[in-house]
């Protein structure tokens, strides 16, 4: 019986983390266009991007399809050179 409500107790302390760790994660994602810029040379160059770039595509990537939406930035973001750094960097677009 002892072992049963640790189980229990066990498998809802997991889950309480996890909802927190995604609370978290989704927090903490502030969509800044600017901070994308490391990625500048990569895109503008066809330069391998660096893994501060990369790092910033992972981060950003919740924001890709309000930036592509927005006119002042969508020839930036959805250039064949952007989605080829994006795609080296193992963070394909989403569909929007």
């Amino acid at each position: 019986m002892k072992a049963s409500w640790v189980a229990i107790l066990t498998i809802i302390a997991v889950i309480l983390m996890s909802e927190s760790n995604e609370m978290v994660m989704v927090e903490a994602v502030t969509c800044n266009p600017m901070q994308m810029s490391p990625c500048i040379s990569a895109i503008i160059s066809s330069t391998p991007p660096s893994k501060l770039c990369c790092a910033k595509i992972k981060e950003q990537k919740p924001c890709l399809c309000d930036y592509l939406k927005n006119p002042s930035l969508r020839n930036f973001v959805d250039s064949p050179n952007a989605r080829k750094v994006a795609n080296d960097c193992g963070t394909p677009f989403p569909t929007c």
